[in-house]
């Protein structure tokens, strides 16, 4: 399996993934950490998170497979959404909450 397909299966499993640097419970950059909060105050209950500082396949794979330059990453149902400034935007907006919620992943 390469790193594409690595890739599609992670984000095609699970509602929401956050490719990240660190993990929810201990990110190591401040869009990273600022990511999980979003999430956090969205009501969402389960993020499958990947921590792509333990992997560097999958740090370089994942800018490749979304064509989008840095981390976080956040995939909605399949879908790429956008990094840290996209996902602060839609969450001022609403327009995230309503995103999470339609996809059964948010209360």
């Amino acid at each position: 399996m390469n790193i594409n397909d690595v890739i599609q299966q992670q984000v095609s499993s699970h509602p929401v993934v956050l490719y990240m640097k660190g993990s929810p419970q201990f990110p190591q950059c401040g869009f990273s950490s600022g990511a999980v909060q979003i999430l956090k105050a969205c009501g969402v209950a389960e993020v499958f998170a990947v921590n792509v500082l333990a992997d560097p396949e999958i740090r370089q794979g994942i800018k490749e497979f979304s064509n989008w330059p840095t981390i976080p990453q956040l995939y909605v149902n399949g879908e790429f959404v956008g990094g840290s400034d996209i996902m602060r935007e839609m969450y001022e907006s609403g327009e995230l909450q309503q995103m999470l919620k339609d996809a059964g992943a948010a209360g």
